[in-house]
């Protein structure tokens, strides 16, 4: 008879000894991964939403250097009926004819999609001051983040102007 298949032997008392403490070790530890996972998700939305906050600010400075940041090279913007690129969008930013003089964000809700994906949706509510006098807008947006060698950028946005 072989040591193997020896019902009590001492090899495989060991085995047992060892995937019983395997066993109990990944029990012990599984808490603290999940726990660990929420503060990297917790983390990242807190980061998420700061760039938000960013691009309201931005609004107001006219920052077109916090917008290049923020803006991927290939971003998109919708709103309403109108598509405008990465460049149209920094110039409206930094030399538009109506001036913002408030912007914030409410209500905004971060949708993780992995690591490396993010969907930000909320309201921007932005005061401007034009030619035709003062008025206020409310956007209803949808934008997508993705992390890359940059850090995270935004690719995608889309507001739609609520009615009055």
């Amino acid at each position: 008879m072989s040591i193997i298949s020896a019902p009590h032997s001492p090899a495989i008392t060991l085995m047992r000894r060892l995937l019983s403490i395997s066993i109990l070790l990944l029990a012990l530890a599984a808490p603290r991964l999940v726990a660990q996972q929420k503060a990297a998700a917790t983390s990242q939305n807190a980061d998420i939403i700061r760039l938000e906050n960013q691009w309201a600010t931005g609004l107001v400075r006219r920052d077109r250097a916090v917008f290049e940041k923020l803006l991927a090279p290939k971003f998109v913007y919708t709103e309403n009926d109108k598509l405008m690129s990465r460049a149209e969008v920094l110039h409206e930013v930094a030399e538009g004819s109506d001036r913002v003089t408030a912007a914030h964000n409410e209500g905004m809700v971060v949708h993780e999609f992995g690591p490396t994906t993010a969907v930000v949706t909320g309201w921007l509510i932005v005061s401007f001051r034009g030619k035709s006098g003062a008025y206020t807008n409310r956007y209803r947006f949808t934008d997508t983040w993705v992390k890359g060698s940059q850090g995270w950028q935004i690719v995608a946005a889309q507001d739609y102007l609520a009615p009055r």
